[in-house]
């Protein structure tokens, strides 16, 4: 596998590394409530709300203004989304949503999440985010400010 990846492209399938199974190695963390119309025929969350889910979890993580990322004139877009369901979601109740930095590159950066109810661990998302200019809609190298976050909020390994 690539050092620039966290995927092993020489199989079939993508497969990622083992995430943590603990949230304390996520360093960002949100909790959303289920709500019944979360829930499909089967009686648990449907996986769509899973996307839903992390979708939360990363616009916290990217979006907090306390620390002024995007910085001004970019936004960040995902390139790549990959989920992994590994139980049951079950309504009512909480979801935590922990999120932290597995791969820093020069335009991008993938954050590696998890899914947790209670001590279970639910599902796992990687997500390829990059950086681009506003203007021209391309990519555009990561600032050392911006760098430097995703360097602090690395996934405890």
């Amino acid at each position: 596998a690539s050092a620039h990846t966290p995927f092993d492209t020489t199989g079939e399938t993508m497969t990622a590394a083992e995430p943590p199974r603990s949230p304390s190695a996520y360093p960002h963390q949100i909790t959303e409530r289920l709500r019944f119309g979360d829930t499909d025929m089967q009686g648990h969350v449907n996986n769509a709300v899973f996307a839903t889910l992390f979708e939360s979890g990363r616009v916290a993580f990217l979006y907090d203004p306390e620390h002024g990322l995007p910085p001004e004139g970019t936004q960040f877009v995902i390139a790549e989304l990959t989920v992994r369901f590994e139980r049951e979601l079950m309504f009512p109740g909480d979801v935590l949503v922990a999120s932290g930095v597995s791969r820093i590159g020069n335009t991008s950066m993938t954050l590696g999440q998890a899914l947790f109810a209670g001590d279970q661990r639910v599902a796992t998302a990687h997500s390829v985010i990059v950086l681009t200019d506003l203007k021209t809609r391309k990519s555009t190298p990561l600032p050392d400010a911006a760098r430097a976050r995703f360097e602090a909020l690395a996934i405890d390994a």
